[in-house]
């Protein structure tokens, strides 16, 4: 997957499309894109466990529209240990600024169990930061978020368009390296989630091309439609 480092602070589209509309903009958006090198062939799975402090603060402030808000999850990809990370996404209206921090499948199994202590004493602050919200705030798994991601990339105004299908929410445990949890499907069939990320800018080019053929821009959150 990508170094986050330099996806720090971005502007972030999303829009719910049908597979249709993806299929026509895939058409138009290839000859000036490129699929993500640290992706394998079609993409790549993940598999995010969200938490939620006592008051539910991170759902509640999305179904609010509070600007500034926060959330933090813990995340894999294709079901693999050997690449963890503890992440904070902080939201500014359409800006998102992503943290994060490796973790090891023991740690994690630690957070699982109620045992935090070993985060004050990590060498991330994200980690520390963390360990104060668990213990001050109540800071507890709350919901898996599964979904199949398709990576494109532009360099001129580091463009990232993902296409997220197959969004689903695991019950029944909060173990993320369980990959025999059972899942609900959370989108309508046939709807695909598409974010656009940018920094600096996005490319005339790509916003022509883009936003004519978006039938729905949307606040669309996958934690919140899992969480519900």
């Amino acid at each position: 997957m990508r170094n986050k480092s330099r996806e720090a602070f971005r502007n972030e589209w999303k829009y719910l499309i049908s597979t249709s509309e993806k299929e026509m903009l895939m058409l138009r958006l290839k000859p000036f894109l490129q699929p993500d090198p640290h992706a394998g062939e079609g993409g790549y799975y993940i598999r995010s466990l969200y938490f939620e402090d006592y008051w539910n603060s991170a759902y509640a402030e999305k179904e609010a529209g509070v600007l500034m808000r926060k959330k933090y999850r813990i995340r894999i990809y294709n079901n693999n240990d050997k690449f963890i990370k503890l992440e904070r996404k902080k939201k500014f209206g359409s800006y998102i600024y992503k943290e994060s921090a490796p973790l090891t499948r023991e740690e994690v199994e630690k957070i699982l169990k109620g045992d935090y202590a070993f985060l004050l004493y990590s060498s991330h602050s994200l980690c520390r930061e963390f360990y104060i919200e668990c213990m001050s705030n109540m800071m507890r798994p709350r919901t898996i978020v599964d979904y199949e991601r398709e990576p494109w990339i532009m360099d001129e105004g580091t463009v990232r368009i993902t296409f997220d299908s197959d969004v689903r929410a695991a019950v029944g445990g909060y173990d993320i390296f369980d990959s025999t949890l059972p899942t609900l499907p959370v989108l309508e069939q046939g709807k695909t989630v598409m974010e656009v990320k940018f920094t600096e800018m996005l490319p005339q080019i790509v916003r022509n091309l883009l936003l004519p053929n978006a039938q729905e821009f949307t606040a669309v959150s996958k934690y919140v439609l899992c969480y519900e």
